[in-house]
């Protein structure tokens, strides 16, 4: 994982005004945005930043580049996410939702192969406070500290570094994983990337009901982890019984006891659980 105020980013998509917008706040938050990625507007420059047709063209002018940020249309991030990896970019962030699933799939298989990390889609991507950005993460919610973020909920990464901050507890990363059905890098492999960073003391893991990723999460945590990990299951006060949609008839009767599972994971492996985002800091000061 190379994740440094040096490593070299792209905007993929960088003319769309969207897309601008990430790759300027980025770039005013320290990130190395070295070009975007525009088809047919190469040799251009967008608000200070070379643009170039391919991703191919821009290593070939740059060197070799860390990182790409994906913002473009769903139906584009199959084949643009594909180009960077055949250009020899390791890691990935898509901020587009609604990514085809199937499409998911096709990217996923190749990013194994070529061991290519995928954050998204549907990400607000990743942020090391005052460092880099690649994403959208707000900023003026973090602040530098000990305390590393893994979410499944790109507003509650905001909101429980917020309150974090507010207590004094800095953050030394946080990363969305993204929220579309199928999304790249999961629970466990963030898990042994923060295990390795000597800067991340404390881990706060944020899940949400359904699927199985948290359990699997707690079982590595209990077998392997040796830093501290505080967890926080959102969807656990949503009215079970009420009826929303045709959908939840289905799914209704399975929310309760997958969330009593996820809770019971974690407290079976003395793993502390927040019943709210607010009671974080004080489960983290105990911890540290």
């Amino acid at each position: 994982m190379n994740l440094t105020r040096h490593s070299k980013v792209i905007v993929q998509g960088i003319t769309e005004k969207i897309s601008t917008q990430i790759a300027l706040m980025m770039r005013s938050c320290g990130t190395n945005v070295v070009a975007g990625i525009s088809p047919g507007e190469g040799g251009e420059e967008w608000h200070g930043i070379p643009v170039f047709s391919l991703v191919e063209q821009a290593v070939a002018k740059i060197g070799l580049i860390d990182t790409s940020v994906i913002v473009m249309p769903a139906y584009q991030v199959l084949d643009a996410a594909l180009e960077a990896i055949a250009s020899g970019l390791k890691q990935i962030v898509i901020i587009t939702e609604g990514v085809p699933p199937l499409d998911m799939v096709k990217l996923l298989r190749k990013a194994e192969v070529t061991e290519t990390l995928i954050v998204g889609p549907n990400s607000a991507g990743i942020i090391i406070p005052e460092k880099l950005l690649l994403g959208t993460h707000p900023t003026q919610f973090y602040t530098p500290g000990p305390i590393g973020i893994i979410s499944s909920s790109n507003t509650l990464s905001y909101e429980i570094a917020w309150e974090l901050t507010k207590s004094s507890l800095g953050q030394s990363i946080s990363v969305s994983l993204g929220c579309d059905p199928i999304v790249g890098s999961s629970f466990l492999q963030w898990l042994q990337k923060l295990d390795e960073d000597e800067h991340t003391k404390l881990i706060v893991l944020v899940g949400e009901v359904g699927g199985v990723s948290e359990e699997v999460a707690a079982s590595y945590i209990s077998e392997t982890s040796d830093k501290p990990v505080i967890a926080y299951i959102a969807g656990t006060y949503a009215p079970i019984n009420k009826n929303y949609s045709y959908a939840s008839r289905l799914i209704n009767a399975t929310v309760a006891c997958k969330t009593e599972s996820k809770i019971a994971a974690f407290e079976g492996v003395n793993i502390p659980v927040a019943k709210r985002p607010s009671d974080i800091p004080s489960l983290a000061r105990n911890v540290l």
